[in-house]
């Protein structure tokens, strides 16, 4: 049984492709729309469809710095996951800021108390031709009425021609509870490839979660690549 919901593979946590608000223009509201699948939905290193393939998809709206968006996902322990964010990305000299809040729901669930939110600070900066950023999320009540969790995270991506390499350090920090350990780490690698056009990617990712994980979330850590196709419109 799972009990960590991934990615916005990251989208945010691990850069993978996922249901993250983009950034738009200051020139008006703008609205767009994410569809996708994978082999393994992983959410910060876990597994969250018993390492069976998903299919996902989205809808962001924006105006200037102002976001919001709805995003779904297959799961394996309930009929649905839907996610619900919203937040304001400042820029700050050369540091661009990300202030949000993540809604994380589940239909069906088997899960009693599945739901949750995270709040979330994150900052990024032009790096040569490259980004790095940091992001950390909070929640005062994690997935299944667990405690107050916490999630730390490095990232980073270079682009190499129309190919873009990144990749993602974190760690989960948990709340000692049944589940009988104080968190574990995950990372993660990869690159991103236009397939077709600039608004379908493919992105092949390796996932690595340390064997913490596997007190907290028995069969659902991860060490293994990921293939996700994703079109944005």
């Amino acid at each position: 049984m799972k009990f960590l919901k991934l990615a916005l593979c990251a989208a945010t946590a691990s850069l993978a492709l996922g249901g993250a608000a983009m950034a738009q223009e200051a020139s008006g509201p703008s609205v767009s729309f994410n569809v996708g699948a994978n082999t393994d939905y992983s959410f910060r290193g876990l597994t969250q469809t018993e390492k069976d393939p998903s299919v996902f998809g989205g809808a962001d709206v924006s105006s200037g710095p102002v976001y919001g968006g709805v995003w779904a996902s297959t799961v394996g322990f309930a009929d649905a996951e839907v996610d619900l964010y919203a937040g304001v990305k400042p820029a700050v000299g050369p540091v661009t800021f990300d202030l949000g809040v993540i809604y994380y729901g589940y239909v069906g669930s088997d899960v009693s108390n599945a739901a949750y939110w995270e709040g979330k600070i994150a900052a990024s900066i032009a790096a040569g031709a490259g980004t790095l950023g940091v992001a950390y999320y909070y929640s005062p009540e994690f997935f299944g009425d667990t405690g107050k969790a916490d999630y730390y995270e490095l990232n980073g991506s270079v682009p190499l021609g129309k190919v873009s390499l990144s990749g993602a350090v974190g760690h989960q920090s948990l709340a000692r509870g049944s589940y009988g350990v104080d968190g574990y780490s995950t990372w993660n690698a990869g690159v991103t490839i236009p397939v077709f056009s600039d608004k379908v990617a493919l992105d092949l990712r390796y996932v690595y979660t340390d064997d913490d994980a596997k007190i907290a979330c028995v069969g659902c850590n991860l060490n293994k690549f990921i293939a996700t196709i994703k079109a944005t419109f």
